[in-house]
């Protein structure tokens, strides 16, 4: 249908023919990065078992890949728009399946956080790209709204296959297994994409700016570093100097971009309400939700005993939640308004992460399957109309500028939730009172106190796994509550922030 190198340009009224043909494409992206993030959960145990990282260590493999790309998340979407979005799509995802090999071969934590760091290099390129170019494809406001929650819905079944596929693998295969899945995936999306994706462009971008590249990436890495850190250990010397070379980089980025005739960000997209509205909604979201997503395997696993493929299955319904929630979503919005959809959904989810600070060792499936398919609806109404009110709220010449904001701030509230969320969970962790006798790595994480009872006499052992346990859940009780009073007070922002805010409708 089209070269790599065509910089082809649609008008807004053209209806191209085989938009829903490249759709199915940006699909195959966007299963790629929800695959892989979703199986490192069921992985954790396994790596841990295997390569024995430290609790910090621990952290560093679940959130190094969302410092790396929320770095450079802006600078890749603006690249997409210099040099054109099919090209950096296929490209990034040739790069994110070969260094997918790197991950599965990881033998020590050091080479395990590296892989994962330049895989999050390769992950910046594709989801500015996928959102882009359905901003691209699809001029009519109510087919672009669709597409949307198509390509979130893809995200969300990219989360429910994850867990499913990665713990059949785990209970047949090694763990490096999971991250090979990527590769038939990347294989199919390049050879479908070359001859279906169109490719675009900004028709004036101006010069990709090296410096703009650098303080964005440096301040973000700085920044969130700092964050980690100061929740996991304090503040130090080192976290305040890190939290002050990243305000003071970030600082710089924003002043250069003012500056700037053809920035690498346009700031002035901060202005409209709904778009920063939109972005503050979802950073803090995700920061709400990331800590139950990241220890929620570890917790079927190692605390209630399932198989990785049982535990896999147990995620399922806040996927189908997400799915079904995010392709009426829209029409929903239309129907209602931006605002009631959005905080309603977002109330959902705290009053369902609120809930979860009942767990304990025994409780029964549908207690958590319930909870779960909330927070599937709700995700699935609130991020498909906020990605909606995003794209539709600037050009499209930069739409992946504009895409990139909005997966920056995605990625960052992954990292943030894992930092402080994480943190919390870790914390009252290390904190469990165990039997004489217990090896200081188990009050490293619940993987190592699981690894170490194995040595242990069975009276010992079993004391130790019970304390451990109960301090892991009592630390998944606090995590979840603050995950609540993030989403509620979200909500509650939401509902002022997107007053009077409307998806276009078709003409």
């Amino acid at each position: 249908m089209t070269s790599a190198l065509r910089p082809a340009v649609a008008t807004e009224t053209e209806q191209r023919p085989g938009r829903w043909l490249a759709l199915s494409v940006l699909v195959l992206a966007v299963l790629l990065v929800a695959v892989d993030a979703t199986v490192l959960g069921l992985a954790t145990p396994y790596i841990s078992e295997d390569l024995d990282p430290s609790g910090t260590q621990l952290l560093w493999i679940g959130d190094v890949y969302s410092f790396v790309i929320a770095g450079l998340l802006v600078s890749m979407g603006s690249l997409g728009d210099r040099i054109g979005r099919k090209r950096i799509l296929l490209g990034g995802a040739t790069a994110f399946g070969a260094v997918s090999v790197l991950n599965a071969y990881a033998t020590t934590p050091g080479m395990m956080i590296a892989a994962r760091a330049l895989l999050g290099v390769a992950g910046a390129t594709l989801m500015p790209a996928t959102l882009a170019l359905i901003r691209n494809l699809f001029h009519d406001p109510r087919e672009r709204s669709l597409a949307v929650g198509v390509w979130g819905a893809a995200a969300s079944a990219g989360t429910a296959v994850g867990p499913i596929v990665g713990g059949f693998l785990l209970e047949h295969f090694w763990w490096g297994s999971v991250f090979l899945i990527n590769l038939p995936v990347m294989v199919v999306l390049v050879l479908v994409g070359i001859r279906t994706l169109p490719e675009s462009r900004d028709p004036d971008p101006g010069p990709w700016d090296l410096a703009s590249v650098a303080l964005s990436l440096v301040g973000m890495i700085a920044l969130v570093y700092a964050v980690k850190e100061a929740a996991a250990h304090g503040v130090t010397a080192v976290t305040a100097a890190a939290a002050l070379l990243g305000a003071a980089a970030l600082f710089g980025f924003v002043r250069r971009q003012l500056t700037m005739p053809r920035p690498l960000l346009d700031m002035r997209l901060f202005r409209g309400r709904g778009f920063s509205g939109a972005v503050l909604a979802d950073l803090l979201t995700v920061l709400g939700m990331s800590g139950l997503v990241f220890f929620l395997s570890q917790y079927l696993q190692l605390v209630q005993g399932r198989r990785p493929f049982e535990a896999g299955l147990a995620e399922l319904p806040a996927a189908v939640g997400a799915v079904a929630a995010g392709l009426v979503a829209g029409r929903a919005a239309r129907r209602h308004s931006v605002r009631s959809v959005v905080s309603g959904g977002l109330a959902a989810v705290g009053v369902a992460l609120a809930a979860l600070t009942t767990l304990s060792q025994s409780t029964g499936y549908p207690v958590l399957g319930v909870a779960l398919l909330v927070v599937g609806v709700g995700a699935g109404f609130s991020f498909t109309v906020t990605a909606d009110v995003i794209l539709s709220s600037v050009p499209k010449d930069q739409a992946g500028a504009a895409s990139a904001v909005s997966e920056t701030a995605y990625e960052l509230g992954a990292a943030l939730g894992i930092a402080l969320l994480g943190s919390i969970v870790m914390g009252v962790y290390r904190g469990f009172a165990s039997p004489a006798g217990t090896p200081a790595a188990a009050h490293e994480s619940l993987g190592a106190a699981t690894e170490a009872a194995k040595a242990m006499p069975a009276e010992q052992s079993a004391q130790m796994l019970t304390a451990a346990r109960d301090a892991f859940v009592h630390g998944l009780h606090l995590a979840s509550g603050a995950g609540a009073a993030v989403l509620l007070t979200t909500a509650a922002a939401a509902w002022f922030l997107l007053k009077n805010q409307r998806l276009e409708s078709a003409p």
